[in-house]
C-alpha cells in the first residue's frame, strides 16, 4: 500500500481523524490525532490504530508498524 492509500483508509476508519504517514520502503510510521482518543489508555489508542489495518497486515500489504503516534485534537495543539 501506498502512504495515501494507508492514509485515507484510516481515515475512512477512525472518525474525524488526520492521519500522517510516513513510509521507508516497507515500514510505516503513524501520527494519528482523533477526538476519539479522548479518555483511552496509550495501549488502546494503538490498538484501535492497528485494527483498522488488520487486512492489510493479513494478506501481507502492509509488513510493520514502526511507530504510532497518537493524540486528541487538544494534545496535538500543544505539540505544535
Amino acid at each position: 500500500m501506498q502512504a495515501e492509500q494507508i492514509k485515507a483508509h484510516i481515515e475512512r476508519q477512525i472518525p474525524e481523524s488526520q492521519v500522517q504517514v510516513g513510509m521507508n520502503g516497507n515500514h510505516i510510521d503513524l501520527v494519528v490525532v482523533s477526538p476519539v482518543f479522548a479518555g483511552l489508555t496509550p495501549v488502546k489508542k494503538q490498538q484501535l490504530v492497528l485494527g483498522t489495518l488488520a487486512a492489510q497486515f493479513a494478506d501481507g500489504s502492509i509488513h510493520a508498524v514502526d511507530f504510532i503516534k497518537t493524540f486528541t485534537p487538544q494534545e496535538w495543539q500543544l505539540q505544535q
